[in-house]
């Protein structure tokens, strides 16, 4: 670690507890909040506990789910639910300095196949640096981390010029309901981390992803005369071929943020369900997936693009020129969202993390997926991602995280909090 710090930089560097970073971790992995569950609402105020005990000023509030849905700009959602709380803590008015956020969200996928986990998913298992667990890395550990920086800065006792607030939100695995709440709520600032797993590299952009359906009519008959029908499913086949070649049309030449991935905007089908009887010809298909939004790009292009590949794919077929497939747009739609190139953030962010590991700054880069960063920036709010976790091991029966790297999290926010928002 370098020693070009002020007294104030050290003792919070110092004040970074790593026993309570890795007991907090366990207390959050141990909520299974699903999104859209309970237990994701329970987690929220199990976090507002934490918050008020670090002195923070707190609003809690349940949100008006009926009347977001309403807004024009709603981001879009998939799972069913009856409530969503919102919650940020805030350091208070320090001053003239600027505000800045440190996001995580609550909400987990589910599980999936439990028989493919070592263990009960929502039951860490640790060995030795490596807490596994549904949620460790996506995105509990950077929750974790920004709670401990939090703290590490008020056992400090540092005097901040601006303010550091802790947006702790909901719903960002289906399309971010919460961070959309928490910014019409009124809870803004002037430059925002989240704590989304980066493997502690910096992402600067999110592609974006539109959920898509496409239903596939066919021709039901008695399967022993399937010739006098026409099967939904061999019907789509020439669709996803098409698809396949959109993909393959939208990747080419990609932003050299997104350079590094085989297929920076994918185009992937992720559930189809057809037929609802083993001897009968299927009268109907229907096909989910997520389009890749492109870094810039207007979201209804995207749609446009999609739509109509789909209506060429079916004018080609005798069955579906007179029966076309149709397209919706249910679920989450994530725009793309990017830091303005050389925003003093990235600086910011980067030069705490290589002081922290006596290291080079990392890796600068845009992100496949989409996630709340867009909507932060959407609303003027300048925004980068840096956490703890492997995002390939995300959404996986081997979700993972190791306490060393969150603990280097910890401290590069610790850093970049105070050099952000000033000291007195």
């Amino acid at each position: 670690m370098t020693a070009n710090l002020s007294d104030v930089e050290a003792a919070a560097l110092a004040a970074v507890d790593e026993v309570t970073i890795a007991r907090v971790l366990l207390e959050l992995l141990a909520v299974p909040s699903v999104t859209g569950s309970a237990a994701e609402s329970e987690l929220q105020h199990i976090l507002a506990g934490h918050l008020e005990r670090l002195d923070l000023d707190v609003d809690l509030w349940s949100m008006n789910v009926p009347e977001l849905r309403a807004h024009p700009d709603f981001p879009g959602s998939e799972a069913p639910r009856e409530e969503a709380w919102g919650l940020v803590g805030s350091t208070g008015n320090g001053g003239d300095g600027p505000t800045l956020i440190l996001q995580g969200h609550v909400d987990v996928v589910p599980p999936g196949d439990r028989a493919q986990w070592a263990g009960d998913p929502f039951v860490a298992r640790c060995a030795g640096d490596v807490v596994h667990a549904r949620g460790a890395c996506d995105m509990k550990a950077g929750v974790a981390a920004v709670l401990a920086a939090l703290a590490a800065i008020r056992d400090a006792g540092a005097e901040l010029r601006g303010r550091v607030a802790a947006h702790f939100v909901v719903s960002e695995e289906d399309g971010g309901l919460g961070a959309f709440g928490t910014l019409q709520r009124g809870h803004t600032g002037d430059a925002c981390i989240i704590t989304e797993p980066t493997s502690a590299t910096l992402v600067t952009a999110n592609a974006g992803a539109l959920t898509f359906r496409i239903e596939v009519p066919g021709k039901a008959t008695h399967g022993s005369t399937r010739y006098a029908g026409v099967s939904a499913l061999d019907a789509y086949l020439p669709i996803h071929r098409a698809l396949g070649r959109l993909e393959a049309a939208r990747n080419v030449d990609p932003h050299p943020l997104m350079a590094e991935y085989p297929i920076p905007y994918p185009l992937s089908v992720g559930t189809v369900r057809s037929g609802d009887w083993a001897s009968s010809v299927p009268d109907l298909l229907v096909a989910e997936g997520r389009l890749g939004v492109r870094l810039g790009e207007d979201p209804s292009q995207a749609c446009t693009e999609l739509e109509t590949c789909v209506a060429e794919a079916c004018a080609d077929d005798a069955w579906l020129r007179d029966h076309p497939a149709t397209v919706t747009w249910p679920g989450g739609q994530f725009a793309s969202g990017r830091l303005p190139a050389g925003h003093p953030l990235a600086v910011a962010v980067g030069g705490a993390h290589a002081e922290v590991t006596g290291s080079h700054r990392p890796h600068e880069h845009g992100a496949p997926y989409g996630s709340d960063l867009r909507l932060y920036c959407t609303a003027g709010i300048p925004t980068v991602q840096y956490g703890p976790g492997d995002v390939r091991l995300a959404h996986g029966p081997r979700e993972q995280v190791h306490l060393a790297e969150v603990a280097t999290v910890t401290r590069s926010l610790v850093l970049a909090a105070l050099r952000t928002v000033g000291t007195k």
